[in-house]
């Protein structure tokens, strides 16, 4: 059929599973540690002074993670090795988790985890750009949506290092549990690191026609704003999802909680896998993305009108299964616009600039909105900012 691209041949296929292993085992690097060992290990040290010490924990770490995501990025543009970047930071990353536990005092900790925050970052900044270098636009589809198992391994690893039988005590646990962590992390990513079968790119098909088409720079600056826009909504969900579930049932438990994100993380891959494929073969990129974050929006005007839990549940299913699958196909598709591959790997840290701005942002409109107009109102003010994501994506083509 004219327009549509052949999908991965069985040669690119291991390339493409081991890059999809090692993204998963990278974020499953600091996830599990950022959302429940970290917290769980400040409350041990710091005692009721837990809250403000995690968030000057969580605020310092994030600026370490955005500028040396940025750095490594741009490291690795100019030497032209990926995988050695990739690599030393892997080794750096595990030997400070391994360290984590040595720190026995909150200012300690902070400095250990600062420099884990940079040392991974070593990890993720290079990994994203290898990416951009051996899978060409016919396969960025399919590579988001093998993205998207990278939140639902996390989340299983999660659960993995949390298990009551690597607990044995104060401290004891906390050291048995990042040194699970850092062994996941490393096997995920050593197949990639020893094996590295590269998925060699065919010549790419004519675009086609588009005499009204703006700079390159135009569809990049929309990519960025529209991931913005929707990282809001994911920003604040993620933190404040808990009291939500608590306002429209109190007593929900927390196991429950984790169960309905968990299934909905993991129904999220195969229906990323299928919507990136179709975009691959109809050479459409854009539509998938401006139609998922069009769900995105209608996900939170239902949670934010909904007259009962029923509702609010499919509301609250709808929007975490249409955010899961765009925050993955848009990191594939990111790599089809980026201006100069001389550079991919600085572009791509700022882009990563989109998953921390929001959680500056954030606090802010909860605070300013929760107190006196409730939940609803944040919703219909993120469903918004999701609404003009959508328009952001559909306006690319005809820019």
């Amino acid at each position: 059929m004219a327009g549509q691209h052949p999908g991965p041949g069985h040669g690119d296929w291991p390339f493409l599973l081991c890059y999809a292993l090692a993204w998963a085992g990278a974020v499953a690097g600091y996830g599990p540690l950022l959302t429940l060992l970290l917290p769980l290990r400040v409350a041990e040290l710091a005692g009721p002074a837990a809250v403000p010490w995690l968030a000057t924990l969580t605020f310092i770490g994030a600026v370490s993670a955005s500028l040396t995501n940025i750095a490594w990025g741009w490291a690795s543009d100019h030497t032209a090795n990926r995988r050695g970047w990739v690599a030393a930071g892997l080794v750096l990353s595990c030997a400070l988790l391994l360290a984590m536990p040595l720190a026995t005092t909150l200012p300690a900790l902070i400095m250990v985890v600062v420099a884990w925050q940079a040392a991974l970052n070593m990890v993720l900044g290079p990994l994203a750009a290898w990416a951009g270098d051996c899978v060409p636009d016919r396969h960025k589809g399919v590579l988001g949506g093998l993205l998207a198992f990278a939140p639902a391994w996390s989340g299983a690893m999660g659960a993995l290092v949390t298990l009551p039988g690597l607990h044995s005590g104060p401290g004891v646990g906390f050291a048995t549990r990042v040194s699970v962590l850092a062994v996941i992390v490393a096997l995920s990513i050593l197949p990639l690191l020893l094996i590295s079968p590269r998925l060699t790119p065919l010549p790419e098909p004519a675009p086609l026609p588009d005499p009204g088409a703006a700079p390159r720079a135009l569809p990049v600056r929309r990519m960025w704003l529209a991931r913005l826009l929707v990282q809001l909504a994911e920003a604040t969900l993620f933190a404040f999802i808990a009291y939500w579930f608590l306002a429209i049932d109190p007593t929900m438990h927390a196991a429950t909680m984790a169960r309905i994100y968990g299934l909905l993380l993991a129904l999220s891959v195969p229906l990323a896998l299928v919507v990136g494929h179709w975009a691959d073969r109809r050479a459409r990129p854009w539509r998938p993305l401006a139609a998922l974050a069009g769900l995105v929006a209608v996900g939170l005007v239902i949670m934010a009108l909904a007259p009962g839990r029923g509702v609010a549940l499919a509301g609250y299913a709808l929007f975490a299964l249409a955010m899961a699958v765009f925050l993955a196909l848009h990191a594939g598709q990111t790599l089809r616009v980026l201006p100069r591959p001389d550079r991919r790997g600085r572009d791509l840290g700022l882009f990563n600039l989109t998953n921390t701005f929001p959680s500056l942002i954030v606090p802010w409109l909860a605070v300013g909105l929760v107190p006196t107009l409730g939940f609803g109102a944040l919703f219909l003010v993120l469903a918004a900012c999701a609404g003009l994501a959508a328009l952001l994506l559909l306006s690319i083509r005809q820019a």
